[in-house]
């Protein structure tokens, strides 16, 4: 799951990051509305963490009304310590999923980023159950005809994303993306996603699992239900 952090306040984006990196998020930074921007128009995310006052006298809730018009479909939570009633209920208008005002507990952050992405892609459930198959949402725990399938960090996270985007093509870029963030257009090749792909098949397969993770020959990878 990969979560972008809007905010210019340096040390407090570090320990966000730090936090949710531990809890398996991949997470981005970007420290000014401007990097905001292009991050959002270039890559994908899970959720957004937004503050509202930026350097140089910018507006969070600008870089919101734009996430609104491209019909942006990841969530957001504005994270900012300009509490006041008129900007909490302007953002929750424009497209804002969530409000958290500072100062704030990161364990509240991370709860708050799970009911989110929960809601958004999941239909407000922690389990998610195909046939055969189990993912705990919570527990983080996948089953395959009740057997516990033991997967790595980036399988687990692919296998979300699939979940997530039943029956939709996803590129190899887009994979490649979602593993690695901004850093992915840093690598010549992108076999590590069909190494990542071709194991979780494999492990899949191996406890039983029917084929529902295609191969789109020349496009991608789709989940089919």
């Amino acid at each position: 799951m990969k979560i972008l952090i809007v905010e210019d306040e340096e040390e407090l984006a570090k320990d966000i990051s730090n936090y949710l990196s531990g809890e398996s998020y991949l997470c981005e930074i970007a420290s000014t509305y401007q990097q905001g921007q292009e991050k959002i128009a270039l890559y994908n995310y899970d959720c957004i963490l937004l503050d509202l006052m930026l350097p140089n006298g910018a507006d969070g809730l600008n870089l919101l009304e734009n996430l609104d018009h491209q019909n942006n479909q990841q969530g957001v939570i504005i994270i900012s310590a300009k509490n006041s009633l008129e900007d909490k209920i302007k953002g929750l208008k424009i497209g804002a999923d969530d409000y958290l005002a500072k100062p704030f507990h990161l364990a509240e952050l991370s709860a708050r980023i799970y009911s989110v992405i929960r809601r958004k892609q999941f239909d407000h459930t922690n389990l998610l159950e195909h046939n055969e198959l189990t993912v705990d949402l919570l527990a983080k725990t996948v089953k395959v005809s009740g057997t516990i399938l033991m997967l790595t960090k980036k399988e687990y996270d692919l296998l979300l994303l699939f979940l997530g985007n039943k029956n939709k093509v996803i590129s190899k870029n887009a994979l490649a993306e979602h593993l690695s963030g901004d850093i992915a257009d840093m690598f010549e090749n992108q076999d590590f996603v069909y190494a990542h792909i071709k194991n979780l098949k494999r492990k899949l397969t191996d406890a039983g699992c029917k084929p529902y993770l295609k191969t789109i020959y020349g496009t991608g990878y789709k989940w089919e239900m």
